[in-house]
């Protein structure tokens, strides 16, 4: 059987021009579709790990870049334009007849959690939660997160300026929500040199946790 190769699609949406980077697995269970947050691409470090991880444990990934990356814009837009992205995007998602799981880092993780329940996510993944604007604890966005309405897994850097993970509460008992801390990482997971672990092991962590969660979940 060959492998399936990596390739891009464009997909007209009422906010622009926006684009899927697909790595498809070779027999694929689900689709796990993430985008990128307000300060970069789809070059950021947890997400070209994960593309690169996934597909091997039959998940198929999907990189999305809403239409302000696109057009070369450097600020990003509204979030109720990203959620017009989103939601138009998540057709060419469902393309492959497989459940798709919404997910993003940083503003993406927003997005997904604010639109998961109303497109039939069959998960949430949030990368990076930014639970609160950097010094700001009391202008929390938990209600955004717990409100997703579905199976959802936060991973969080040790250091997030945006929000660490002893900010956010516990899971309890039959709660669909968990929760993975990255040690020493900052917003974008990196993590400094002289830390206790190094990048790669940083970046492991964020893999073998996403795989598992997937893995796991029922759909």
């Amino acid at each position: 059987m060959s492998t399936p190769t990596q390739h891009v699609q464009s997909v007209d949406t009422p906010a622009g021009e926006a684009r899927i980077t697909w790595h498809p697995a070779a027999r694929p269970r689900l689709v796990l579709a993430v985008s990128h947050g307000a300060g970069g691409g789809i070059e950021a470090r947890d997400l070209v790990a994960l593309a690169a991880a996934l597909p091997a444990r039959g998940i198929t990934v999907a990189l999305v870049e809403q239409p302000w990356r696109v057009a070369g814009k450097k600020v990003a837009a509204a979030p109720k334009v990203l959620d017009t992205g989103w939601r138009a995007l998540w057709p060419a998602l469902g393309g492959p007849g497989l459940p798709v799981v919404a997910g993003g880092r940083s503003a993406g993780a927003r997005v997904a959690c604010r639109t998961a329940a109303e497109l039939g996510a069959a998960g949430v993944l949030a990368l990076a939660f930014p639970l609160h604007p950097p010094g700001r604890p009391e202008k929390t966005r938990l209600a955004e997160l717990l409100g997703a309405g579905r199976p959802t897994l936060v991973v969080q850097g040790g250091r997030d300026p945006f929000g660490g993970p002893a900010e956010f509460p516990a899971p309890g008992a039959g709660d669909t929500y968990r929760l993975v801390e990255v040690a020493y990482g900052d917003h974008g997971f990196a993590v400094p040199k002289r830390a206790a672990t190094t990048q790669e092991e940083a970046l492991a962590v964020i893999t073998d946790a996403v795989a598992d969660w997937l893995v796991d979940l029922p759909v």
